[in-house]
């Protein structure tokens, strides 16, 4: 752990010196130079998460600590012929393309005539270099230092997703990021840094998906900090499908204001080791979170999905769904905590977390928590590990179908209802496409 260490906070040094011209003549920046710094000195201090650390008991880091894994540079050149094939096919959607970490504009839509509206969209370094008090009040403020991996993001940010919709403004297409990684000569580390904020009655759909380009391993270590303010409706629409070599640690830190809606579905079905954070503060009176999972994995993949719910206000409701379908020696991890201060009276949670298991050598470690200092509160969570059920195998195949579409068919049933809350038409066949793709492997 410490060679591995040592590594990135050599490979700081470079970075460093690589943004120095950048820094000397642009005064405005010194802010964001400041908080690269104090995070490279936090990281050099801490270590990376260990299963010593509760919050990571289940998931070991230690296969992606066996990699150098060098920072992206822009050495990879794609045609857009080669890129659309990562759109969803018939959507009507803004694009923003990112290859390891940085913002492709040749790639991407044209955002002007949001613009006219105070839409700013674009890559983050952009920002940083001309508009950079638009993210004074916000980059580093919501995602707290407290592992190393965290810190890692954080020192070596520089480029990323940059949504911001200010207030009485709804777009109404998606905004599809479309994370394209890998490097067919080095283990590539991409490390992206998305902010996105909706201002008040503001309403954004976003797709965010991840995707390798080469067969090589390669990290990717992705903060994101969303701000809702009151009355905003933001959707968030996850989609992993890097190559079985890949890893991707990512954090979304939520900050809700006053009836403000924030719903998130992240669907898993790439990744050697994949974990997902994703917290909320429901941080004034009428907040809603809804958060939906859906992870399916073979041989010996990892995913780690980790929630936190901290009701802080009263009269909140959060609402989560984690489903998984694991075979062969694969682990799937759901933490699920609800947090519920003591002035949160009113408050109403649910979290369920349903699983089946293929194999017998298929594991899920499945804790849902609760912790309420609050009296006056509805709170419900529940958690099932479970296989097919024989009679249904045996009565699909009594009508003539196989075996291996009988079980596809059970299982494209069991998580109907994640599919059910997806709003995006195209979005949905596009994810039922890739689902039926995996389950043909499972």
């Amino acid at each position: 752990m410490t060679k591995t260490k040592d590594w990135y906070l050599k490979n700081f040094e470079k970075f460093e010196e690589s943004l120095n011209g950048e820094m000397a003549s642009e005064k405005r920046n010194a802010f964001i130079h400041k908080i690269r710094k104090e995070a490279i000195a936090a990281f050099a201090e801490m270590d990376f998460p260990s299963t010593k650390n509760e919050e990571w008991k289940y998931t070991n880091v230690a296969p992606i600590l066996n990699y150098k894994f060098a920072p992206a540079e822009d050495k990879v050149k794609l045609s857009s012929k080669e890129i659309s094939k990562f759109h969803v096919k018939g959507l009507k959607a803004r694009i923003l393309v990112f290859v390891n970490g940085g913002f492709s504009e040749k790639h991407s839509s044209s955002f002007q005539d949001l613009e006219k509206l105070g839409v700013k969209i674009g890559g983050l370094s952009d920002v940083i270099k001309n508009s950079p008090d638009m993210i004074n009040n916000y980059f580093a403020k919501y995602a707290k230092l407290n592992n190393g991996l965290t810190a890692l993001n954080t020192a070596f940010a520089k480029d990323g997703a940059f949504i911001y919709v200010p207030d009485e403004v709804t777009i109404i297409d998606p905004i599809h990021i479309v994370n394209l990684n890998g490097n067919a000569e080095e283990n590539i580390l991409s490390q992206p840094r998305n902010i996105i904020i909706a201002g008040k009655n503001s309403k954004v759909k976003i797709i965010e998906s991840y995707n390798s380009i080469t067969d090589k391993a390669h990290f990717t270590n992705v903060v994101t900090e969303v701000i809702a303010d009151e009355s905003s409706n933001i959707e968030l629409y996850r989609i992993q499908d890097e190559n079985p070599s890949s890893f991707q640690v990512s954090l979304t830190q939520v900050e809700q204001k006053k009836h403000s809606v924030f719903t998130v579905y992240t669907i898993t079905t790439g990744g050697a080791l994949v974990r997902n954070d994703v917290n909320s503060v429901l941080d004034d009176e009428g907040c809603e979170t809804h958060l939906y999972g859906l992870y399916l994995t073979d041989g010996s993949q990892h995913v780690d999905n980790h929630t936190l719910m901290d009701h802080a206000k009263p009269r909140c409701l959060s609402n989560e769904l984690y489903k998984g379908v694991l075979n062969g020696k694969s682990r799937a991890v759901f933490n699920g905590k609800v947090y519920v201060r003591p002035d949160a009276q009113k408050t109403n949670a649910y979290q369920s977390n349903k699983n089946i298991l293929l194999s017998k050598d298929a594991t899920v470690d499945t804790k849902p928590q609760l912790e309420i200092y609050a009296d006056d509160v509805k709170c419900s969570h529940g958690a099932t590990v479970g296989q097919l059920d024989d009679e249904s195998v045996f009565y699909l195949r009594s009508r003539g179908i196989s075996k291996e579409m009988a079980r596809s068919i059970l299982i494209r049933a069991f998580a109907n209802d994640i599919f059910e809350e997806i709003k995006i038409d195209e979005l949905h066949g596009h994810l039922n496409n890739m689902v039926l793709e995996k389950l043909k492997n499972l």
